[in-house]
Order: structure tokens, then sequence, then C-alpha cells
């Protein structure tokens, strides 16, 4: 049964601007990345002039917002006029019949797509692939430059710049070879996972018969004639206990499974296990519910326990997020948890009332020689101090006050919140 492609979102993905490049020898740093770049400067027809061209506006930033759908990837890019052209490069899409094998490839060997999730391409899925007659990097004849300069060049430095751009995705990502192949990583993640139920479903053993159940009056008759004693409530924990550490060889590399990972989330589960023990020996009605966190904030919530580095790029690749982006958030929960995620992006509207009164307070206590003038901000919730990188923010509750520093052009949460400004 072939998969139909989608029109899902994720077929069209949008990448902010790259930084400058200059200093950099080459500009993949992954196998995949300089295979890329080896398909572009080893077509024989293509002119080293406007590449090496091309190199120089790509080092120098000039590629904008770079947009991959498949088949494609556009960008405008700066030349030596201030109006930028559009530039793209097309490469051909798989047809059905090589997806059909190349998914047979990663489904055969769950090393394949851990290792793709891990935003990695390993040379033995490219090489399995290959013997299945899928070849995922584009060969010197299949890819088309356009741009709309009036260069007649093959291709003009504006496509090579972009070119060479799209090295630095790849690097970052090996999903954005497969869109441009022609399939989104949400389509491929829904045909493995379908097939992988097809085959469990086809290698499962006929269920066994469903035993009856016992009938309520024989439950209480058990109960009236004597139950023995509830066991003790376990002891309460200060900290969770320690955690077994994998030792180097305990994983099999070729499993997909990540030792730093399974350690960390490990540690994380005992953590939870004690805080819930805890919350379970609370007297009667002192209980406090957990949070409901969505994936983006427990990722933030993980991120902020200062996992591996090889965690972090997973959480942050996992929520869609910058490096920056996830420690940002998790500096936030590291200071107020889900009240000051909540906050973190999206002011509320405040009391103009207790804000005035606020900004008032602050002013007649302040111990300086002259008060620091405030403006509201985000709804009247928000109060930034003038001519410093300063800010408050109220909590959604209206009760506590968080501080917030300016840090890389951005808002980041500075500290603990106060219920007094």
């Amino acid at each position: 049964m072939n998969h139909t492609p989608g029109r899902g979102p994720d077929r069209h993905r949008v990448f902010a601007p790259l930084s400058s490049a200059r200093g950099r020898r080459s500009f993949a740093d992954t196998w995949w990345g300089n295979a890329w770049v080896s398909a572009l400067e080893g077509a024989t027809r293509f002119a080293t002039g406007r590449l090496a061209r091309g190199r120089t506006y790509a080092r120098a930033g000039n590629v904008r917002e770079i947009t991959i759908t498949p088949g494609r990837a556009t960008a405008q890019v700066r030349g030596s006029l201030p109006t930028p052209y559009r530039s793209s490069m097309e490469i051909p899409q798989l047809t059905e019949r090589q997806w059909d094998a190349l998914l047979d490839v990663v489904a055969a060997r769950a090393g394949h797509l851990a290792a793709l999730l891990d935003r990695d391409m390993p040379t033995s899925l490219a090489e399995d692939a290959a013997q299945a007659g899928v070849h995922l990097l584009p060969g010197r004849r299949e890819l088309v430059p356009s741009c709309s300069c009036p260069d007649d060049g093959y291709p003009c430095k504006h496509a090579a710049a972009l070119y060479y751009q799209v090295a630095r995705l790849l690097d970052q990502d090996p999903f954005v070879l497969l869109l441009l192949r022609g399939r989104s990583e949400g389509e491929l993640m829904a045909e493995l996972h379908r097939r992988n139920a097809a085959q469990a479903a086809a290698t499962t053993m006929p269920a066994a018969v469903t035993p009856r159940g016992v009938s309520a009056r024989q439950v209480f008759a058990a109960a009236q004639a004597g139950l023995p004693p509830l066991p003790a409530p376990p002891p309460a924990l200060d900290q969770p206990g320690a955690v077994v550490q994998l030792a180097v060889d305990a994983v099999d590399p070729g499993s997909g499974v990540n030792a730093e990972g399974l350690e960390f989330l490990a540690a994380d589960t005992a953590a939870r296990a004690a805080a819930l023990l805890r919350q379970a020996l609370l007297p009667l009605g002192e209980t406090i519910a957990p949070p409901v966190l969505s994936v983006s904030d427990d990722a933030a919530r993980l991120a902020a326990a200062a996992p591996p580095l090889s965690v972090s790029q997973r959480l942050a690749w996992g929520t869609r997020r910058m490096p920056k982006g996830l420690a940002r958030a998790a500096a936030a929960w590291h200071y107020g948890g889900a009240a000051a995620l909540a906050i973190l992006d999206e002011p509320h509207e405040g009391d103009p009332l207790y804000l005035r009164a606020v900004r008032e307070e602050i002013k007649q206590n302040w111990n300086g020689e002259r008060a620091p003038r405030l403006r509201a901000d985000g709804c009247a919730s928000w109060l930034t101090v003038l001519g410093h990188d300063a800010q408050l923010r109220l909590g959604a509750d209206g009760g506590l006050w968080y501080p917030f520093r300016k840090k890389y052009n951005i808002w980041w949460p500075a500290g603990f919140p106060q219920r007094d400004p």
C-alpha cells in the first residue's frame, strides 16, 4: 500500500537567516553536508567563478530566510544592489517506488531511525539505501538553479550562495534533505508507525480468552468477612536514590539508545517519583496536583535540570527551538516553574489601577537620587525600566513579580519572583 503525501505544515519549513560563516574553512561539517557541496562543485557544467562569488556571498550572510519545500530551496539573496533577488535550487523528488524502498531500509534497522531522530545520517543508511536503488544525495546533474537576477551564469552567484547555505542546514537536520527529496518528517514518522503497527499485528498471537470478572456481591462479602490491614505507608524521601550509571560498552551502538539520555531520564523519573511520594504522604487537603505540562513546557523542565549536551540538543530539536530559546525557557522554569513559563512570551492584561499604584510605590520608596521611569508594556502587565535593560513582569495570578533582563536583545528571566516589586 503506497502512502499518499499530505500537505501538512511541515512540508513548508522556513529557516531564519544563518549567521556569518567568515572564518569557516568549509560550509559543512558532516559527511552528507560535504557530499551536498561536492555535488555542486563537482558539476563541470557550473561556472567556477560564480561558485566562488557565491561562497563569498554566503560567508557574508547575504542569504535571507530559506524556505524548504519538496524538491526546492528558495531564498532572497542580497547582491550589489539594495533590492535582493529571489533565488532557488531544485532537485528531483524520489518516486513512490523509491520511497517504499527507502522506508523499508529505515524500518529494517532500528539504529537508522534513531540516528535520524538524533539529527544524524549514518553512512550505513545511505549505503543500504543505495543498494536498494535509492540515492539520497543529489548527483551532479540533478541540480537546477534559478534566480531573478539578470546574470546569465549557471548558476549565478546568488543561487550558488543559497546552495552553500543549504549545506549548513543539512548539517543541522538531515530531515531537510528528505524534505527536499519529497517527504516531511511527519509523513515519514506516520508511515513508519503504520508499517510497524501492521507488522506487529501480523505477528501477534491470538488473544487469550478474557476471564470472567468477579461480582460486586462477592467482593462485599469478602470485606465483611474481614480483610488483612493495609500495610504501613512507605517512609518519606528527602531525595531520590542514586541512578545506575551505564558503562561505556553497556549499550549497543547499533541500538540507537543514547546512554547519557537514558541515565538522565532515569534520574528525572526517580526525582518525580520521590516528589509524588512526598505529596501522597501529606495530610489530607494539603496535596497540590502537579501542573499538566505541554510537550514544550516539559522540555523546558527537563532542560532546567542541566542535562548533557546531547540531551539538550535533542530537546531543542524535538520542540522546534533553537538552543538559546530552550535555554531561555529553562531559565524561566528554574526561577518560577509553569507560572514563569506562562509569562515568558505572552503578556496578560493587568489591573491599570494596581499597576499605577505599583509605579508610584516604587517611586516613593526609591533609595537613589532619582527614581527610574517605568513604562507599562504588554497590556500593562509588564513594567520596563527606561534607560536600563531591566523589566518586571506580573504573574498571571496577580501576586508575584518576576525580574527580567535583556540578553542577546531578548528579555531573559533574571531571578526568583517576589511579592514586593
